[in-house]
């Protein structure tokens, strides 16, 4: 976020801060994952899928990564919720 780049529109704005808002509640959720091994692998991959879709511009992909995102959040929480009990 250098100097040079073009503002973005109230539309990209707040795509931004679905993205940011879904990627910090993942790796929130990452956090409770009990072993080390497994909690370090789901944040590189975290880091990863973020990171190789950070220049995605297509609205509607945006929109169904941000789904699918969501998604996997869920089953992780899911998952976890089934692991403690």
């Amino acid at each position: 976020w250098g100097s040079g780049q073009t503002p973005l529109s109230p539309c990209q704005f707040l795509r931004r801060q679905q993205v940011l808002q879904l990627y910090r509640k993942i790796l929130r959720a990452i956090r409770e994952v009990p072993a080390e091994q497994d909690r370090r692998y789901l944040q590189d991959w975290a880091r990863e899928e973020f990171k190789r879709n950070k220049h995605a511009t297509e609205e509607d992909a945006i929109r169904m990564m941000i789904t699918q995102g969501n998604m996997q959040l869920q089953e992780l929480q899911r998952t976890l919720k089934l692991a403690k009990s």
